[in-house]
């Protein structure tokens, strides 16, 4: 799957099954059920997941508790716009997953 094909996946009632559960909760973030993608993200524990972590809590606003994710995650706290970082997190996840 392409970052595209994940956005035009966001028409459907449901995530794609062959999705990664960090990939499924940015989809129904991006869906506006922000609580479901971080009732997903907070049962994995990985650097991504704690990524996927930091970006929900920035959304929410937590910037204090997003600043934690990002430091478990190894990444410098995103100055990009929301729509921007989650792009970038769907489009390393998804090239991950190609890899596999």
């Amino acid at each position: 799957m392409t970052l595209a094909g994940f956005i035009a996946s966001l028409n459907r009632e449901a995530p794609p099954q062959d999705l990664s559960p960090l990939l499924q909760a940015l989809w129904w973030d991006a869906k506006g059920d922000w609580t479901r993608a971080h009732e997903i993200t907070q049962e994995i524990e990985s650097p991504d997941a704690a990524w996927v972590h930091a970006y929900l809590h920035r959304k929410e606003g937590d910037i204090w508790n997003a600043g934690y994710w990002y430091r478990r995650a190894g990444k410098q706290e995103s100055s990009h716009d929301l729509n921007t970082e989650l792009q970038e997190i769907v489009e390393q996840l998804l090239a991950r997953k190609s890899q596999e």
